[in-house]
Order: structure tokens, then sequence, then C-alpha cells
């Protein structure tokens, strides 16, 4: 009887330990589940890492910008002034020429018959029938209509030369614009390789286009250019200054898929932005007006990292101390 009561007290004895084991081991993991954020809190408590800017004060130009084609207002057909063969060229395409320089030669028909039928013992009809035909202006040559052994008749078109100093760009301008270019108006005109040249406008065409309803004006650029015919610029004309203008870069400006709507993400504090509509004003190359609401010097908008945030957003400034 002792033995087995003896049993019986380990047994129970190990039942306790056991148990309290057990437990131990289910408030340790009670406690470390409690501890660990779930996944809901993880995303909640993600931070979108942005930069920032400010707001500046400015003046700031209205322009408009048209475009443009250039071309050469002066040209000097070159003709034939006999009936016969080409006999030489000495020009191509793109060549500068001056004045009275030689550009063909041209042997008659009658000269070319008669060196197809002499012989060397008959000297009565050494005849050379060779004639030239000079630049009567200086300036390059954009058109080349034959080329050596052509047959060409009196007065037909060899080639063109166009006048350097002719060289333009057409401005079409729609009539309601018009009041904004006049003659002696400044511009800037920018080429396809985004180089620009200052110009000034000349004067404008008496007649508007039956439909387009657009004016077109002569420009001149200032200074040396060597720029080739038929080609399409921007042309940008002032239109109006605004003085202490309220200016943001045109990235921290959002829209709606419509763009009526505009805002832009304000922190509140170092973590947290929140959405403020705005008003649009003047733009001009990366910088946009804004018109409402008024902001102070030392509100941060951000810049970069804005796209796609919440009304409010929780964020990490990346160039807090940096440029802004």
């Amino acid at each position: 009887k002792k033995a087995t009561k003896a049993k019986s007290q380990v047994v129970m004895r190990n039942k306790i330990i056991m148990f309290t084991v057990m437990m131990v081991f289910v408030a340790l993991s009670s406690c470390k589940q409690k501890d660990a954020p779930s996944d809901e809190e993880r995303v909640s408590n993600a931070k979108t890492p942005v930069y920032v800017t400010g707001v500046q004060t400015t003046s700031m130009d209205e322009n408009i910008e048209l475009r443009a084609t250039s071309q050469f207002q002066k040209k000097v057909t070159v003709k034939a002034n006999a009936t016969g063969y080409i006999d030489n060229v000495t020009i191509n395409i793109g060549d500068e020429v001056t004045l009275g320089e030689v550009l063909f030669t041209l042997k008659t028909k009658e000269a070319s018959a008669i060196s197809n039928q002499k012989t060397t013992s008959d000297t009565s009809l050494n005849f050379s029938g060779i004639l030239k035909i000079k630049a009567q202006k200086a300036g390059i040559i954009t058109t080349l209509d034959h080329q050596k052994g052509d047959y060409v008749q009196d007065g037909d078109q060899l080639g063109i030369i166009s006048e350097r100093n002719s060289f333009v760009f057409i401005l079409d301008v729609p009539f309601e614009l018009h009041q904004y270019v006049k003659a002696g108006t400044e511009c800037l005109v920018i080429f396809p390789d985004d180089m620009a040249m200052k110009g000034v406008v000349k004067y404008a065409m008496p007649s508007v286009d039956a439909v387009a309803q657009t004016q077109s004006f002569v420009i001149t650029l200032y200074g040396n250019h060597n720029l080739p015919e038929n080609l399409i610029a921007k042309v940008r004309i002032k239109k109006s200054t605004k003085d202490k203008a309220q200016v943001l870069a045109k990235s921290t400006i959002m829209a709606d898929e419509t763009e009526t709507q505009f805002w832009i993400m304000k922190l509140i504090n170092d973590s947290i932005a929140i959405k403020v509509p705005v008003k649009k004003g003047i733009e001009a190359d990366d910088q946009v007006e804004i018109i409402e609401p008024k902001f102070t010097k030392d509100d941060r908008i951000i810049y970069k990292g804005n796209y796609g945030l919440g009304d409010t957003a929780k964020v990490s400034i990346q160039n807090e101390g940096g440029e802004r």
C-alpha cells in the first residue's frame, strides 16, 4: 500500500509540473503575440518617403507660344540664256555664292551641232559657243534643277539663289491674339533642339487666312545664324507680367482625371501631410502661380513622393534641413 501511495504521489507531482510548464508556455506565447504588431498595424504605421520645398514670391511673365516656319523671302531664279546643253556645273545645293560667280557653262545648240560635224582639217568652223551663266545675287543655292549634259531651252530655270539676309520666320497668329503681337515686339524663338535666339516682329502681313482666321507676322532674328528653310520653331511672346506672384514648382501640383481640380500636399508636422485644394494662375516653364490659398514662407509642400497620397498621409521627410 505504501508503494502504491508513493507511486500515486509521483504521478500527481509530474502532472502538476507538466501543467505548470504548459501554463507558463501559454502565458509567454500570449505576451509575445500581444507585443508583436499585426499586419494592419504595420501598414498603418508605414510612412511614405517625400521631399519638400517652399513657396517663392517673385515676378512672373505670362506668355503665349505659337509656331513659326522659317523661309527666305528673297529668291533669285537662275535661268538659261540660250538653248543648248549644260556643259559644266560648278555649284551644289547649299553652296554659298557671290555676285558674279560663274554657276553654269552652257554650250549652244548650234555650237554643239558644228562640233559634231567639223573635221580636224577644217578650221573655218572653229566656234566654241560656250556661254557663262553667273550669279545675279549673293546667297545660298537652295534649288538645283539641271546637271551637266541636260538639254535646256532659253529661259529655263536652272536653280534658285536665296539671299541670306532675307531669312525670316513666319508666325501665324490667331486673330484674337493679334493685340499682343505688333511691329517691334520682342520674342524668343525656340528651336527643336531647345536652342533659343532672340528675335523681333518686323511687320504684319496685310491679310488673314480665310479658313484658319490667322494673320501672318514676319520675325527676324538678332545676331548671326545659319539656319535652314522650312524649320518649325516655337515663338514665345510676353503677354503680361505679374509682380510678387506666389509660385510653386509644377511637380507639387496634383490634378484629377479631368484636370479641373488641383491640390497640393502640405505638411502639418514632421510626419503628417494633408491635401490642400489650390487655384492656379500663370504657368511658365516649370513654375505655377498659386492664387489661392495664401501660404507662408515656413509652409512645407511635397514636390516628390506626393503621387497617390491620400487626403491625410504619414510621411518621412528625406531632405529636411537640405535644399528646399
